[in-house]
């Protein structure tokens, strides 16, 4: 495998278990009316439909996008809706990126890093480009018209994320810190099958095994935590789909380096997973964890010790106790002033 600093955002990237990762530009997709008053249900059909005609006739290169990669969520109940409300969120996904890898003979060099580089810097121009040239636009459906917001998802927006650590643990790294220099090192990765990351004919839950044999691919692992994620995709008042239980998993990853943990999350950002055989693409999300999960858990973990500690010797004070013999509280004075009295 090649090196991931020198992985361009086009580039396909297969790692273990028939795993790959896709590049794609995914946006984040807003529709308000035009008129807050308006309370019909908006036409998801016709809005994936100018979408698409959008994509294919009013950028710089025309691009064809399948209805599957239209992704709209309605508000359930518009009755409820606040005037300054959107009425549906969804989400729009470019996988065929071909034309970014395309150049004029002029522009050929002979420094591989050199076209790296200038290849990184054109698709996050393009990307930019297209979320500015969407962003904003009037769509009619139906004689009603639409306002579209459009942005790039901050788990896709790899320089943002990295702009917010820096500044987080450049406050932290102020002063004397007898622990060093202070770094992220942790992935929180959210919206993966779940049988993906299971042992196959065994379960299909997800293992830690499986997931520590596939993120191995990105550096060495100190910890790492997975579980069934059946809050994913559940935060929103809008017309999904149902969730199943168990159907996603969470994965958080702790790399040893930070050199490590930099390039896994860039490689991740902007990309989608996909299985061999299968035709499903996962559009996962993918963060850093600034709550400190591994931490925490320690800590959550040494404090349950220290109750159950706590319960055992109360047990064991309350056991002595009963099994002790029993001492009379009369010594033989009393006994001899009882018997002076009588």
């Amino acid at each position: 495998m090649r090196p991931l600093e020198t992985l361009p955002p086009t580039e396909t990237l297969e790692i273990e278990n028939g795993l790959s990762l896709v590049p794609r530009v995914k946006l984040n997709l807003t529709i308000y009316p035009s008129l807050p008053s308006v309370s019909k249900p908006i036409d998801e059909w016709q809005l994936k439909r100018a979408l698409i005609d959008f994509l294919k006739t009013s950028l710089s290169v025309s691009i064809t996008v399948p209805e599957e990669d239209l992704q709209i969520r309605r508000l359930k109940d518009l009755k409820k809706r606040k005037r300054d409300e959107a009425v549906a969120h969804g989400a729009i996904l470019i996988r065929d990126l071909g034309f970014l890898n395309s150049k004029k003979k002029s522009e050929e060099s002979d420094k591989e890093e050199d076209d790296e580089k200038e290849l990184e810097k054109k698709f996050l121009h393009w990307r930019r480009y297209a979320a500015e040239k969407m962003d904003g636009i009037e769509l009619n459906l139906e004689g009603v018209k639409y306002n579209l917001s459009v942005e790039i998802p901050v788990s896709d927006d790899f320089e943002r994320m990295r702009k917010d650590w820096e500044e987080l643990y450049s406050f932290r790294n102020r002063g004397y810190s007898r622990g060093g220099r202070q770094e992220p090192d942790t992935i929180v990765l959210r919206g993966v099958p779940s049988r993906w990351f299971a042992e196959p004919r065994v379960s299909s839950k997800p293992s830690m095994l499986v997931t520590h044999t596939i993120f191995s691919t990105f550096g060495k692992i100190r910890n790492l935590n997975v579980a069934e994620d059946d809050d994913f995709g559940k935060e929103t008042d809008e017309d999904d789909l149902n969730i199943v239980s168990g159907l996603h998993c969470k994965i958080v990853v702790q790399f040893e380096k930070y050199r490590d943990f930099y390039n896994a999350l860039k490689v991740l950002c902007g990309r989608s997973l996909r299985k061999q055989g299968s035709l499903l693409s996962a559009d996962y999300e993918v963060t850093w964890d600034k709550d400190g999960f591994f931490r925490n858990s320690r800590s959550q973990n040494q404090e349950k010790g220290s109750r159950m500690q706590e319960a055992a010797a109360v047990r064991y004070r309350s056991e002595a106790a009963r099994h002790e013999p029993h001492i009379s509280h009369f010594t033989s004075n009393d006994t001899r002033r009882k018997r002076f009295k009588e």
